[in-house]
C-alpha cells in the first residue's frame, strides 16, 4: 500500500549492532509505506535518531547527530529513540520543541507511534541490511546481568527473545534478497530463549537454511558458550570458525568488581577450547581499560591474556562513569592520563599480536566475501585486500600471499 509517494526520510543511527537492526527494520517499514530516503543535502519530512548512551562520548555524538538533524532539517518531525531517550530523555528534548521521543522497550512500533492513524503499517522486520553485505539479525532485546559498569539493563529492560520461527522466517527472506552472510545479534544473546530452544537450537536451525553461507553470532560472554554451542558453531554447515568473546578485563580482581560472571580462567578455558577443536578458529574481543581501581598489575593481567589469545581484533573502552551504575559511586578513579597511556599500550600490543596471527595464514587458501572495493572476509573474519577489485557480496576463492599492517593480501584464485 502506498501512502505517499513525495515524503523524504533519513535516519541517524549510533552505537551497536541491534540499534543497526532497528533503524533497518524503520526504514524496510517506512519504504513500505512508500517513503523514500532523503539523499545528502536534501530536506528530509521526518528525521529518526536511534540514540546510544554507553559512554560519554556516545551522549555527545546523539546530541550532536540531533542539533544536526534539526538545523539541516528545519520543517521535518524529529524523532528520537534509543538508549539515552531513557537515560537522558530531558536533556534531549531540550534541544529542539519539535523532538518526539519513543521509549525503548516499545521502539519496534516506532512508526505506529509516528502514525497512529495509518491502518495495516508493514511490520517491524528487516528484509535488506543496506550498505552492508552481512546481514544483521536481531533475536534477542535487553540484559539483566548488571555489570557494574553498564547502564544497558536500566535502558534496555530485561532480557528478551524473538520466536524461533519470526527468527527463520526473517533469516529466510534475508537469504531471498541476497544476503550470503547472517550475524545473529541481540543485547545479551546468550540469554536467548524460546520455550526449550537455546541459542545453540537457534544457531542450528538458522544453519540449516537452505541458500545460507555464512551464520555468526555476535559478542557472547565466555561462560555462555556451553558444549551444545560450541558444538552448533564447530559441527554446523554454515557457521563461521571465529566469535567474539567479551573479555573487559583479563585480571580476576577487576572482573569480580565489574560483576562478570566469569573468571579470567574460564576465558582462557572457552579460547583455547574452540582453537583446539578448530586450529583456524579466531576469536575478537572487547577491553575496558582504566576501571576504578585497576592497578598496574591488574593491566599487566590483560596484556597477558592478549598476549595468549592472539586476537583477530580488540576493541578498546576507556572507562566512562554511567550514572545509576554502582561502578559510578566507586572510588579510586584512574587519572585520564594513565588510561590514555594503557589504552594506547593495549592497542599497539593488540595491533602486534593480530599482525603475527594474520602471519601464520599467508600461503594458505580462503573464500573471501567481498564487503566494500577491494576488501572483505574470510570465514575465520580475518580482513583481506585483493589485488583485483570485485563487486561486493561475491564470494571468491583467494591465496594469501602477503600481510600488511591491517590486512592480509589477496591474490585471486
Amino acid at each position: 500500500m502506498i501512502y505517499s509517494s513525495a515524503m523524504k526520510y533519513r535516519i541517524v543511527t549510533l552505537g551497536c549492532r541491534t540499534n543497526q537492526y532497528e533503524s533497518q527494520g524503520f526504514s524496510d517499514q517506512l519504504r513500505g509505506m512508500g517513503y523514500e530516503e532523503a539523499q545528502e543535502g536534501e530536506a528530509a519530512d521526518l528525521c529518526i535518531i536511534n540514540t546510544c548512551t554507553v559512554t560519554d562520548h556516545a551522549d555527545a555524538a546523539s546530541r550532536h547527530r540531533i542539533r544536526q538533524l534539526a538545523r539541516e532539517n528545519p520543517f521535518a518531525r524529529l524523532v528520537a529513540t534509543g538508549c539515552m531517550v531513557e537515560s537522558a530523555p530531558d536533556t534531549l528534548l531540550k534541544i529542539d520543541s519539535r523532538i518526539e521521543v519513543v521509549p525503548n522497550q516499545e521502539k519496534e512500533k516506532l512508526i505506529e507511534a509516528i502514525f497512529p492513524d495509518v491502518e495495516d503499517l508493514p511490520e517491524f522486520k528487516i528484509e535488506r541490511f543496506e550498505a552492508h553485505t552481512r546481514a544483521f539479525l536481531k533475536v534477542q532485546d535487553g540484559c539483566q546481568s548488571y555489570c557494574t559498569y553498564c547502564i544497558i539493563p536500566y535502558v534496555r529492560g530485561r532480557s528478551r527473545s524473538k520466536k524461533l520461527e519470526d527468527v527463520l522466517n526473517e533469516a529466510k527472506g534475508l537469504i531471498a534478497n541476497g544476503y550470503k552472510e547472517i550475524v545473529l545479534t541481540g543485547i545479551n544473546i546468550g540469554d536467548y530463549e524460546d520455550g526449550e530452544t537455546r541459542l545453540a537450537g537457534l544457531v542450528r536451525a538458522v544453519d540449516g537454511i537452505e541458500g545460507l553461507e555464512r551464520l555468526r553470532i555476535s559478542s557472547i560472554d565466555p561462560d555462555e558458550v556451553d558444549d551444545a554451542l560450541a558444538d552448533a558453531v564447530l559441527l554446523g554447515r554454515s557457521t563461521c570458525p571465529s566469535m567474539h568473546l567479551v573479555l573487559q578485563s583479563g585480571s580476576n580482581v577487576v572482573l569480580k568488581r565489574m560483576n562478570r560472571k566469569y573468571t579470567r580462567q574460564i576465558f582462557l578455558d572457552t579460547a583455547d577450547r574452540m582453537k583446539r577443536q578448530c586450529p583456524d578458529f579466531t576469536v575478537t574481543t572487547d577491553v575496558i581499560v582504566g576501571f576504578p581501581g585497576e592497578s598496574d598489575s591488574d593491566f599487566e593481567e590483560t596484556l597477558e591474556v592478549v598476549r595468549h589469545v592472539k586476537f583477530a581484533k580488540v576493541h578498546v573502552f576507556p572507562y566512562s562513569p554511567r550514572a545509576r551504575t554502582r561502578a559510578a559511586l566507586y572510588p579510586n578513579r584512574i587519572a585520564p592520563e594513565v588510561m590514555k597511556k594503557r589504552k594506547n599500550e593495549l592497542l599497539r600490543l593488540a595491533e602486534k599480536c593480530a599482525f603475527e596471527l594474520r602471519s601464520s595464514f599467508v600461503g594458505r587458501e580462503f573464500p573471501v566475501l567481498l564487503e566494500e572495493g577491494n576488501e572483505g572476509h574470510t570465514p575465520n573474519f580475518l580482513k583481506v585486500r585483493l589485488q583485483t577489485p570485485l563487486a561486493k557480496n561475491q564470494v571468491a576463492w583467494v591465496e594469501l600471499i602477503d600481510n600488511a599492517p591491517d590486512a592480509l593480501i589477496g591474490r585471486l584464485l
